[in-house]
């Protein structure tokens, strides 16, 4: 039971379930990405590089016969993932960099913590011994 209740307790604290939200929204912002990668910025390259489509690209490294499959390696298709990861990756820098530009201008506004009386008073008398 005490496995149960530590579960519970880490599973409904705020932090699990923001990060959760967090991962079913990037899973979405992964999908709109791909689309846009697939079918708006790789068709544009492949005309742009003679009109072809580059999920195309291949190396035949053993041709089809008679029932067998063939065997290729799908460079284009990597390409295309690489360029996915790269627009997911400078979209989540820039988020952070701004989130991290948002916090900063939220702690700079916040007024210093006020001091405890007894430290004020303490701060004081060390001022005026000084002066002595």
């Amino acid at each position: 039971m005490k496995i149960v209740n530590d579960f519970k307790k880490f599973a409904f604290k705020g932090n699990v379930i923001d990060m959760a939200v967090g991962v079913i929204i990037g899973g979405a912002f992964g999908k709109i990405v791909s689309s846009v990668v697939n079918d708006l910025l790789m068709p544009l390259i492949g005309v742009l590089l003679g009109g072809f489509d580059m999920t195309d690209l291949k190396w035949v490294i053993k041709p089809a016969a008679d029932e067998a499959a063939e065997l290729s390696l799908k460079y284009g298709s990597f390409i295309q993932t690489v360029v996915d990861f790269m627009i997911i990756a400078v979209s989540v820098f820039v988020f952070i960099r701004l989130a991290a530009k948002v916090m900063h201008k939220k702690e700079a506004e916040q007024p210093p913590p006020k001091k405890d009386d007894a430290v004020v008073l303490l701060e004081e008398i060390r001022d005026l011994l000084k002066k002595d």
